[in-house]
């Protein structure tokens, strides 16, 4: 066997693809801490309208946000489809976010996916770092960080 030639397979990221608000997004799957159905969600006064308030996750009091309403895409439709991602973020935060629909789960490499250029007039291109393509379909990849690094309203009750 010739080990020159042997080229080495790109390194590939898992992905969890979820919908809201029409689209499909991917989120890391370092990133997802567990994904519950539809819960109680008390409501919590004088936050943010994108916190939807608190839920009790086996002991632990999670906000939990609606990243359509963050992302300026309307509010959230409940179905059968519709799942808690518990996402714990690098800095340690847990928080928990709406979605309409788990998909799948993707693996994607560099070559599968291309940088996206900063929008100002485009609220969610501010959460996006890139658009992966797999199986013909597009797929908007959310950074975590960045969608919570909000300056002006911490997502802290």
């Amino acid at each position: 066997m010739d080990y020159l030639n042997v080229q080495k397979e790109e390194e590939k990221v898992q992905y969890i693809v979820v919908k809201f608000g029409g689209e499909q997004y991917g989120i890391d799957i370092k990133y997802i801490d567990n994904i519950v159905r539809m819960q109680r969600i008390t409501r919590v006064p004088k936050v943010q309208s994108y916190i939807k308030g608190v839920t009790n996750l086996r002991g632990e009091i999670i906000p939990v946000v609606s990243i359509r309403l963050k992302m300026g895409l309307g509010d959230d439709e409940y179905t059968k489809s519709t799942r808690i991602i518990i996402i714990r973020l690098d800095n340690g935060d847990t928080i928990g976010i709406l979605v309409d629909e788990v998909k799948e789960v993707i693996n994607l490499g560099p070559s599968s996916i291309e940088r996206i250029s900063y929008d100002a007039k485009e609220e969610k291109s501010n959460y996006l770092w890139g658009v992966g393509k797999d199986k013909g379909e597009l797929i908007s990849l959310l950074d975590m960080n960045l969608v919570f690094a909000d300056k002006e309203a911490p997502v802290n009750i």
